[in-house]
């Protein structure tokens, strides 16, 4: 490290500079000089292989670029062969430790923070990295050339300055205290990605060439298609730093795409691959049987699951007519019956879906509490009365609740918001039937939307169902060309900008954005502002409660269900796991950065 550890509070809260690591709230769990994150065997071999399933949807990839619009880019790609400034670990959701940098600054007034980068750090092709690949990388991602949800990530930096050969400045809008940890974590490549004989392409135009980045990995063989392998660098430079020490010990990583999960479960059972996570209760519960898992060859585990519940639920566009008055999309989510989908069809594993933050510190309950009012009161002019009151919560029909029950009231909301039952179907003062349009790209959800569909003929609602290939259903999604689909947002214990490209008004009127709803309320994103500008964690808490209550009384989503368990099914016999399972982790990433061969 370049400084003595140097960690002062002012009178207004902010941090003035920290050395080797940046916590959003101060809170530093490694002291300098540690030598490696504690989950972690810092003396773990190297070599071997894990052959996996990418968690995300099943399709080829036609693309290397993972930071554009157009087209499909392998899985891991960003992850295993770019770095970035600071890093996270599983076990801090606000503090970020020294990767490419070896040095962060942060000014007393929030408006800036400098990096310095570690005079070690190389690009895969030997050059060092510098702060004008730094400068490079944040100029590409805000261009109209990248995809447009680093525009809304990146809207709240002023600049970036060069100041040195290894030193650059981002100066902010704001004093936002996730700023840094922001900017610590974008994405650093280098300037010669892309060049042809010395001279720059356009940055949409890079698609056939791998990136050049810093990480652990490259590409094994740099063609498209289905399958990708990525091989350890021998010469990687980080091998040795604290926050990399113990990780990555894997010779090879291999993603393997099984286009349906019938082919992808044969495919575990005859070792074609090693690890799956399994996200469909109706295969856990029966498929994972037979004389691999009774040999032991094969291990079902059910690992705890200590992250915040993930939102998962069907979602209206609300850029329809049709969805736009509160009362039909209420109606709706009341024909949902999860109570017998859980009992009939999911073997009793998940829990209901409340808010947009369930099972988490983030998730409003009950009556606002004192600090959420003390957020809300200034909007009460912006927001429906409801926001006051208690939080709704997800519709049930355990007893004394029915299906029927719900459906009555679900037609007395649309009787209100003019739509009456005649003519074999509901119909507004038009006389235009109500149908709508389920849009999906996995086959196995017909099951799922079954019960549903049948519920909605009751109301005389008319839901199809459209299934379409995974590169289709992004086309139509990225223009917001559906009606209804499904969406799973995995949970947070750090939220911050990301939200603004989920629920912000600039995102709703952005294609390709994240805002998939067109959610656009001046309450929300006044909301949205006090999470990122949150100075302590429970002015975090706050806002971020204060923000459920708000996105939950627009009933924009009919909520579905989450599970407190991650489903697992690998083979012991060929690796070791970490004795320490750290508190915040996805299955996949942990295994293939923590564990190492047998």
């Amino acid at each position: 490290m370049r400084h003595v550890f140097v960690w002062i509070v002012l009178s207004c809260g902010f941090p003035v500079w920290a050395a080797h690591a940046y916590a959003q709230f101060g809170d530093i769990r490694y002291p300098p000089g540690f030598t490696h994150f504690d989950y972690v065997n810092p003396v773990a071999p190297k070599g071997g292989e894990i052959r996996m399933v990418p968690p995300t949807r099943p399709t080829n990839f036609d693309k290397f670029n993972p930071f554009t619009l157009r087209g499909t880019a392998p899985y891991g790609i960003a992850s295993l062969l770019l770095e970035s400034l600071l890093t996270g670990n599983f076990e801090e959701p606000t503090t970020a430790y020294g990767l490419l940098a070896d040095d962060v600054q942060v000014a007393a007034d929030h408006l800036s923070a400098t990096f310095h980068l570690n005079e070690k750090a190389r690009f895969h092709n030997g050059a060092p990295v510098l702060a004008a690949d730094v400068l490079h990388s944040y100029t590409q991602l805000t261009s109209k050339l990248a995809a447009p949800q680093y525009r809304t990530i990146y809207a709240e930096v002023k600049g970036v300055t060069v100041v040195s050969e290894r030193v650059v400045r981002f100066d902010f809008l704001t004093p936002n205290p996730e700023l840094p940890l922001v900017v610590g974590g974008m994405p650093v490549f280098s300037r010669d990605w892309g060049k042809v004989a010395g001279v720059a392409r356009p940055f949409d135009q890079i698609v056939s060439e791998v990136p050049i980045g810093s990480g652990p990995y490259k590409v094994a063989s740099p063609e498209m298609g289905r399958d990708i392998t990525y091989v350890r660098d021998p010469a990687y430079w980080g091998i040795n730093l604290p926050a990399r020490k113990g990780q990555f010990n894997f010779d090879r990583i291999n993603f393997k795409i099984y286009l349906d999960e019938t082919s992808r479960f044969e495919g575990l059972k005859a070792g074609e691959f090693d690890f799956l996570r399994e996200f469909i209760s109706r295969n856990w519960a029966r498929q994972y049987t037979g004389k691999q898992f009774t040999s032991g060859e094969l291990v079902k585990r059910a690992f705890e699951n200590r992250n915040p519940g993930d939102f998962q639920g069907y979602v209206f566009n609300l850029r329809k007519p049709k969805f736009q008055d509160l009362r039909v999309r209420r109606a709706i989510g009341l024909a949902m019956d999860f109570e017998w989908m859980n009992r009939q069809l999911f073997y009793g594993l998940y829990k209901r879906v409340n808010g947009y933050f369930p099972n988490s510190e983030f998730h409003a309950e009950g009556l606002p509490k004192p600090d959420e009012l003390a957020l809300l009161e200034p909007l009460r002019g912006l927001l429906k009365p409801a926001v006051f009151g208690p939080v709704p919560v997800s519709p049930s029909t355990a007893p004394p609740g029915s299906l029927r029950a719900n459906l009555r009231q679900a037609q007395a909301l649309l009787r209100e918001a003019g739509w009456t039952y005649r003519d074999g179907a509901l119909r507004n003062g038009q006389g235009e039937a109500f149908t709508m349009e389920f849009l999906n790209d996995q086959p196995s959800l017909v099951r799922i939307v079954g019960p549903f569909q049948k519920a909605l003929e009751k109301l005389g609602i008319t839901m199809t169902y459209r299934v379409v290939d995974f590169s289709l259903a992004k086309q139509k999604m990225d223009a917001f060309d559906f009606e209804v689909t499904t969406l799973r947002l995995p949970g947070t214990t750090a939220p911050g900008g990301e939200l603004l490209e989920l629920f912000g008004s600039r995102a709703a009127a952005t294609p390709g954005s994240s805002n998939v709803w067109g959610i656009a309320d001046p309450a929300v994103d006044a909301l949205l502002q006090k999470v990122v500008t949150a100075k302590t964690r429970p002015e975090l808490g706050a806002a971020m409660r204060a923000l459920d209550r708000v996105l939950t009384n627009g009933y924009y989503s009919v909520p579905q269900y989450y599970s407190d368990q991650f489903f697992v099914g690998y083979r012991p016999r060929r690796f070791v796991l970490p004795p320490v399972i750290p508190p915040y982790y996805q299955p996949d990433t942990w295994a293939m950065s923590t564990w190492w061969s047998k």
